[in-house]
């Protein structure tokens, strides 16, 4: 426990820097070095020593040089891949007022997932209160894929209209058909100047996830979260939500819900991002930041390279023998097919009637029972010419796949093949997209040589080590050769202690990043201005000696005269001394 003792080794001070960098708490890295070790007695330091390694070596930026080390950031990603992006907007005294980037596998991602953009806002995620913004798109495999991140002072239109113009131009001036934001009155009047032929709707989801808190104090809230999500979901026009929106506040009493009665109101969205919410603090620096966003770049790009991986070695079985569902099995990846099977175990809950026919035109009725006594009756419209089914829910128009009602039908009419154009490419697994080649971007640690020395060992003794551990015979080869390796690795450490030189010939960067200062001497009173070679110093005690010699004759000579003014005084010679007062202001001493 005395601090004395307590170190903190090689190992174990590159495991903390790593788990930092991962975003792993102190908390944690300090328990997995107790479980490593067998407990806490096992240990020569204690949690407090790996909080204060973190504070003082790993995160030493001081807020003065965090702005400096966050533009840096920019400019090494940049160096790293020329197609990173970001821009800033600084106040007068310099200071960050908004700053958006992204980096090159998210503007090549945007060619393919740009269709529809959810713009979410997050707080407290530095100690300067900037808000954190993100541009998310949907990928594939129905999977969020980050395609810009933004910091913003404030939340006023201006300051809008510059980070939308900003991406817009990151992304080649391509607005996306879609935009969803929480209900934020800046964040609409900037997107209606700057996207004015997007269309921007509202987040659903933000809202929905708010029905448990809001409505859990009410009794029965379970059946009215059901009977909301259901007039939300399945109502497929204006007036039919308006109609079952008002007769579902009716029937549960809910007209006096500031909540449900305030729906229209400014609400901030919850944020989506999760991954920073675990990692990020209201105390976080920017550098710090922007480390945990390439990581979280990082997780959605291995996520998406495992999808692909999954679709390319492995098939999901088709739930029924249509041949439709196995062109579909054939065509989309894995995550979408699954939405397609669960239109078609929704067929079995449909009845389909025959309503109008007239020249390879037919209008179809699908009753759905979606419980044990309601139905819901749909419209669909079939033209056996064009290969072409309309349904009412327009389920296809949302997500992109074909509904149950529209399957009834084309099971009706005995279709065997759907229409490529209801096979949509954003959904293929076959399609070899680009930004699948870049890598995300990722801040390389600054770390010092002899720590690279010493990652570069560890890598290459883990396959050694494990080889060995397959038998003590092995174990025991391995012993002997660590041995005879220290001691000669000792032997050439003693031989090379003293001094050693670097010449022009030999040095390189790295043998300059290893020079150190001098070791700092203190010294009492006032330095001599230099020191003499020994030459001056003989010339210097050669010269001592010489005054020493001359002051003892003039001592002699002194004495002498002395005896001579006794001898003279005593022959009634008399030797007035006279002394002179000193007047003022006068330095002078005189006799």
């Amino acid at each position: 426990m005395l601090k004395q003792h307590r170190e903190l080794i090689m190992s174990i001070r590159r495991t903390i820097e790593n788990n930092d960098e991962a975003g792993i708490r102190p908390s944690k890295t300090y328990q997995s070095f107790v479980a490593a070790a067998g407990g806490h007695h096992e240990l020569n330091f204690i949690e407090k020593d790996v909080r204060n390694y973190i504070t003082r070596e790993v995160r030493n930026v001081s807020e003065q040089e965090d702005a400096k080390e966050f533009g840096k950031y920019f400019l090494r990603m940049k160096e790293k891949n020329p197609n990173f992006f970001f821009e800033l907007e600084l106040e007068e005294d310099q200071s960050i007022k908004l700053a958006v980037w992204a980096d090159a596998r998210s503007r090549a991602a945007f060619e393919y997932f740009g269709d529809v953009i959810s713009f979410d806002t997050t707080y407290n995620t530095n100690r300067y209160n900037l808000v954190c913004g993100s541009f998310v798109g949907v990928n594939h495999h129905c999977q969020s894929t980050l395609l810009g991140c933004s910091l913003m002072k404030n939340e006023e239109i201006e300051s809008f209209k510059w980070l939308f113009q900003c991406w817009l131009h990151c992304m080649g001036g391509n607005a996306p058909k879609g935009f969803l934001t929480d209900q934020c009155a800046s964040m609409k009047r900037a997107l209606e100047a700057c996207m004015p032929t997007t269309v921007h709707r509202w987040c659903i989801w933000h809202i929905m996830k708010k029905i448990p808190s809001k409505l859990n104090g009410y009794k029965g809230h379970a059946d009215i979260e059901q009977q909301m999500s259901h007039v939300v979901w399945n109502s497929h026009n204006k007036d039919s939500f308006d109609r079952n929106w008002n007769d579902f506040l009716v029937n549960f009493g809910l007209a006096d819900n500031k909540w449900l009665s305030g729906m229209r109101s400014t609400q901030r969205s919850e944020s989506m991002h999760s991954f920073f919410n675990k990692y990020i603090t209201r105390n976080s620096l920017l550098i710090q930041f922007v480390k945990q966003y390439d990581n979280c770049l990082g997780s959605r790009e291995q996520a998406e390279r495992e999808s692909d991986a999954a679709d390319f070695h492995t098939v999901i079985p088709c739930a029924t023998k249509s041949s439709i569902e196995a062109q579909f099995q054939d065509a989309y990846t894995h995550a979408k097919f699954r939405e397609v099977q669960a239109q078609f175990r929704g067929k079995a809950n449909c009845i389909t009637r025959l309503k109008n026919f007239a020249l390879g035109y037919s209008v179809y009725e699908v009753g759905e029972q979606v419980s044990s006594s309601i139905f819901d009756k749909f419209a669909i419209t079939y033209d056996s010419v064009a290969a072409e089914v309309k349904c009412q829910c327009l389920l296809f128009k949302s997500r992109g796949i074909l509904c149950r009602h529209a399957l009834s039908v084309l099971s009706f009419e005995q279709v065997s093949q759907v229409s490529p154009r209801y096979i949509l490419e954003r959904w293929s697994k076959k399609v070899k997209r680009q930004h699948t080649h870049i890598k995300s971007s990722h801040d390389e640690p600054l770390m010092e040589p002899r720590s690279k020395r010493f990652d570069q060992l560890v890598f290459r003794s883990q396959n050694i080590c494990e080889f060995a551990s397959e038998s003590e015979e092995l174990i025991a080869i391995l012993h002997r050769a660590y041995d005879n390796v220290m001691a000669e690795m000792e032997a050439l450490k003693a031989k090379r202690k003293g001094t050693s030189s670097l010449s022009h010939k030999d040095a390189n960067l790295e043998s300059v990043n290893e020079l150190q200062s001098p070791p700092r001497i203190r010294t009492r009173g006032r330095p001599k201005n230099r020191l003499g070679s020994k030459l001056e110093k003989q010339i210097a005690n050669a010269t001592k000696k010489k005054k020493t010699k001359v002051l003892s004759e003039i001592n002699l000579f002194d004495a002498a005269s002395a005896a001579h003014s006794n001898c003279s005084q005593y022959q009634g010679q008399v030797i007035n001394y006279q002394l002179r007062v000193q007047a003022a202001g006068d330095n002078s001493l005189g006799v």
